[in-house]
């Protein structure tokens, strides 16, 4: 006995309310989440030794905060001007926490503390240098400097420091590569530009305030208000916020541009606007869900998982699409595909009018594949309820397979591959769910009329009973497919910096800016760890003199060095311990100046500095942290937290005929806690393994996917038939990439994923037909209408100029159109005589 049509939509409210609840709790969490643009979240979770050394410098060192700005245009005097003023602005904003462009104010207030340890500094300092000898000699080298461009600086504290031990520690101090200076600030060696390098306040993965910092480096040179200077700004800050941005501007560009034509491929289908607005409830409800999932489960959303929740427009769409054409209300008599193929309605046909219902999944094998009986008399029953009895154990067991494939990404290592997982999966089954239980109450009856879906049904019956044919060359092809992927070289090659929206101008301004600076790229790194900020600096000392002698056989140009900025307390003792106390100093100095420019009662300020100098306490980066030294020395000196250990970074300068890492092994191999860190080619090992892993995990995937259809589906001819078509779809999809010289990464693997995901919808549907022994023409019509809206929403993906998208739409377009034509094509024999019928009627 049926109960009528109000009580029992009635009964369903209690869903829509969960619903309503459910969007505004998970559009509250959206709003609040944070988006990050960074590639450190597709770093590994469980690093190398070495990888962890370069992680720690992509994600906590200076290297992450670093901005490089230019001045260009205008005079030499107004870029030198600008760069002054524009300086002086940046370091009294607070956004920054140093600012160098060459001009000495910003020491001057730092001056004082620094001469007053220069002693501790100074490499020079040692007991030999203050011998009578070494005093004679030192004395005489300070003089004759005087005559240079140096001598401003000596003359005023030439008693004070008749050694120039100020200089020699400047020169230890100075970059092995520094930038030209015009007109007092730095600026290009090869081009008309003044450069500006600043650290951001902000750490690396705070891209919010980074983009403050950012905006007051516009704002300020906007307030110099002069029209010939332009601003240029590059740097791994510049390179996250714009990449945030353009991810922005894209994800909803396409998903505009997607929604339009979704709309429009629907508005024709349905021809109402309210079944309109009910079709694109999944798609919002999908989108909140994996937005919320992620943000709860990572704290934050990666600005690509945020890009690939629009390939859901092209998946979630289905599930209302299956509904509103399914669902409509039966005629007495059921919908033959015999007359609609034909376009014409049911009760105009001349067939009796049959019910076809599948029996649903995990029925007994051997027991009913099928059963025909005639249409119920009670016509009060909602097509809401015949679809939930008939097509949702199809839709459900297609969702169970889409989840059981993204779940495995959930367990790869690495965060943004398992915010990809916790996305697809929270958002495919909130799709589902939306369909399942909020559609009922919506629209009971699914879409009225039929608009262009009797054409849409008889297109695909023609099809239907045309591809069967197609079988033999179909397999032909997989099988050609499958001799290209073993003949050509693996396909699987992509890099990191695929991933990367960065284009390639940025990339070249960025080169240029370095070069300007003398900031070399993190190529190759010395790193050094150990248990202590102490200890740290005087591994970086012992590697430094290793390196030393590798730099005078040619086989470096150079390498930089925290201990150059701030020796390890140990060599400070042992310099001040080198200081003659003022009694002996006097004598000596008595012998050293006979005859000599300085006489020696005139250095009685030296004698009073050296003296106070000897109960100096050794500096630590506390000490400096006021000093322009600070920001220097943290650029090679990570401090340890969280159980892992200091690390001192020592980057390598290479010569001419690149850096034979081997001899640089073989020099460090006594020093406790060395590593040589090739920077590209641990980036390129992490993407392998990244790679790697996500194809195993890929693999684990598809197994659980064929044990759930084995499980449900107890045939393994209807297990074969269902896995034709997508493993060929697959197959041929990356026979053709790999023809194509595509270098595969990870976001085609997802692609490849979201292939079957939506394929095995269409695969389940042709296999329940099958069952049945014909083709309804409302299934039929879902199907192609599912097809192309999710062809047409990959299409846009492919379009788009951020690899990231471009990489899934390039698989998923071609993939899901192939899915559909051979789930049709493999439909067995027994299944054919009903479309074939169909086809002929029409």
């Amino acid at each position: 006995m049926h109960t009528s049509p109000t009580p029992r939509r009635w009964s369903r409210r209690p869903a829509l309310w969960v619903w309503l609840g459910f969007l505004a709790v998970a559009a509250g969490i959206a709003a609040r989440s944070h988006y990050v643009a960074d590639l450190t979240a597709f770093l590994p979770t469980a690093p190398t030794a070495e990888q962890a050394a370069m992680l720690d410098q992509l994600t906590s060192g200076s290297a992450a905060r670093l901005v490089l700005i230019g001045i260009e245009g205008g005079s030499a005097e107004k870029r030198a001007a600008a760069s002054r003023r524009l300086g002086a602005e940046l370091r009294a904003s607070g956004e920054f926490d140093s600012v160098n462009n060459g001009d000495t104010a910003p020491w001057q207030a730092a001056g004082e503390f620094l001469f007053q340890h220069r002693y501790q500094l100074s490499p020079a300092v040692a007991a030999e240098r203050f011998t009578v000898e070494g005093l004679r000699a030192a004395i005489d080298e300070t003089v004759s400097l005087l005559g240079t461009p140096a001598g401003s600086m000596i003359k005023p504290i030439l008693f004070r420091d008749p050694t120039g031990e100020t200089a020699r520690m400047a020169e230890a101090m100075l970059p092995e590569r520094g930038p030209a200076s015009v007109g007092g600030v730095w600026a290009s060696r090869t081009t008309e530009r003044a450069v500006l390098v600043a650290v951001t306040h902000a750490e690396g993965s705070d891209i919010d305030g980074q983009e403050r910092a950012l905006g007051a480096v516009n704002m300020r040179f906007a307030a110099l208000g002069d029209p010939e200077l332009r601003l240029v700004v590059t740097g791994p800050a510049s390179f996250a916020v714009s990449s945030r941005a353009r991810i922005k501007s894209e994800v909803e560009r396409l998903a505009i541009a997607g929604s339009v034509l979704v709309v429009a491929l629907l508005l024709v289908a349905f021809g109402t606007l309210r079944s309109l607005a009910i079709a694109v409830l999944p798609v919002a409800s999908g989108v909140l869900a994996g937005i919320s999932a992620v943000s709860l489960g990572f704290g934050q959303v990666h600005g690509m998982t945020l890009g690939f929740g629009t390939t859901l427009i092209g998946e979630a769409v289905d599930y209302a699409i299956y509904y509103l054409i399914q669902a409509r209300r039966r005629p007495a008599g059921g919908t033959a595909i015999s007359a609609a193929a034909n376009g014409t309605p049911a009760s105009a046909s001349s067939e009796p009018a049959t019910i076809t219902r599948a029996t649903p999944y995990g029925a007994p094998a051997g027991g009913p594949a099928a059963s025909t009986a005639p249409a119920p008399s009670d016509s009060a029953e909602t097509g809401a309820a015949h679809w939930i009895r008939d097509s949702w154990p199809t839709v459900r067991l297609g969702l169970l397979t889409s989840i059981c494939g993204f779940a495995a990404l959930i367990f790869a290592g690495f965060p943004g591959l398992a915010q990809l997982g916790v996305f697809s999966v929270a958002g495919l089954a909130a799709a589902a769910l939306t369909t399942r239980f909020v559609f009922p109450v919506l629209a009971p009856n699914g879409a009225p009329g039929t608009a262009l879906r009797a054409r849409l049904g008889h297109l695909t019956g023609r099809a239907t009973a045309a591809l069967p044919r197609a079988r033999v060359p179909c397999l032909v092809l997989t099988a050609l497919a499958v001799v290209a992927l073993v003949l050509l070289p693996s396909p699987w090659r992509g890099e990191l910096s695929g991933l990367s929206p960065v284009s390639p101008a940025e990339i070249e301004r960025d080169a240029e800016l370095r070069a300007d600076v003398g900031a070399a790229d993190a190529g190759t790194l010395v790193v050094l760890s150990a248990a202590s900020e102490a200890a740290a600096l005087a591994a970086a000392e012992a590697a430094g003199r290793r390196l030393d002698r590798l730099v005078e056989a040619g086989a470096l140009q150079g390498y930089d060095s925290p201990a150059r900025m701030l020796p390890s307390p140990q060599t400070q003792r042992q310099r001040l311990a080198a200081l003659p106390d003022a009694a002996t100093l006097r004598e000596r100095l008595a012998q050293a100046t006979v005859d000599g420019p300085i006489a020696a009662a005139r250095l009685e300020p030296f004698i009073a500095d050296v003296d106070a100098a000897r109960r100096l306490a050794p500096l630590d980066r506390a000490a400096i942290e006021q000093t322009p030294l600070r920001t220097a020395v943290d650029a090679m000196l990570i401090g340890g937290h969280d159980g892992k250990p200091w690390r001192a970074l020592l980057s390598l300068h290479a010569p001419p005929r690149g850096i034979d890492t081997a001899a640089v092994r073989k020099a460090l191999a006594d020093v406790p806690g060395a590593q040589i860190v090739d920077t590209k080619r641990e980036l390129d090992a992490i993407y392998a393994g990244y790679l790697q892993r996500a194809l195993l995990q890929a693999g684990v995937g598809a197994v659980a996917v064929l044990a759930l259809l084995a499980l449900y589906l107890r045939s393994w001819r209807r297990l074969v038939g269902i896995a034709q078509p997508i493993g060929a779809a697959v197959l041929i999809v990356l026979a053709v990439l790999t023809a194509s010289g595509v270098a595969l990464g990870i976001l085609h693997l997802v692609g490849l994923l979201l292939v079957v995901a939506i394929g095995s919808n269409y695969a389940l549907f042709f296999d329940s037909l099958r069952e049945t022994g014909s083709a309804d023409a409302d299934t039929l019509a879902s199907l192609l209408l599912a097809n192309l809206t999710a062809v047409t929403s990959f299409v846009l993906l492919a379009l788009s100029s951020m690899p990231v998208l471009k990489a899934i739409g390039l698989v998923v377009a071609p993939g899901t159109f192939a899915c559909l034509l051979l789930s049709a094509a493999f439909v067995h024999e027994r299944a054919a005589p009903a479309a074939t019928r169909a086809g002929e009627r029409a």
